[in-house]
Order: structure tokens, then sequence, then C-alpha cells
């Protein structure tokens, strides 16, 4: 298991705008992602939709505020 990093938001946009990285809302209240959803970020159920397929070196970054 890797051990979690600090990542500058602009190193992190970078990431999510090339594809390299998934950007998720870790709160699993559907309403209150909304409230607080970033640009190109999915939900917390978005994410577990997804997850079957998602390749198991997808690098996946949560946020909360």
């Amino acid at each position: 298991m890797t051990t979690p990093s600090r990542v500058s938001p602009q190193e992190i946009y970078s990431r999510v705008q090339s594809g390299e990285a998934l950007l998720v809302c870790a709160y699993a209240d559907e309403a209150r992602c909304r409230n607080i959803q970033l640009e190109d970020s999915l939900t917390f159920q978005e994410f577990q939709a997804r997850l079957p397929d998602l390749p198991q070196d997808q690098e996946i970054v949560f946020y909360c505020t």
C-alpha cells in the first residue's frame, strides 16, 4: 500500500485533465458532494459505480472541505 501524500491543487488539476488521475469527493452524502463539487470530479456514488471497471493502478485523489 502506498502512503498518501499531499500535492498542490495545480498538480492534481493537471493530472485530472490529462486522465492520469480521478478526482473524487470523499463525502458519501450526494447532496453535500454536489454543493462542493470541483470541476471534472466524481461524486462518491459515481466513483463507486465505476470502481469495478477501473484499472488497479489508477491514481485516485479524494478531497473534502
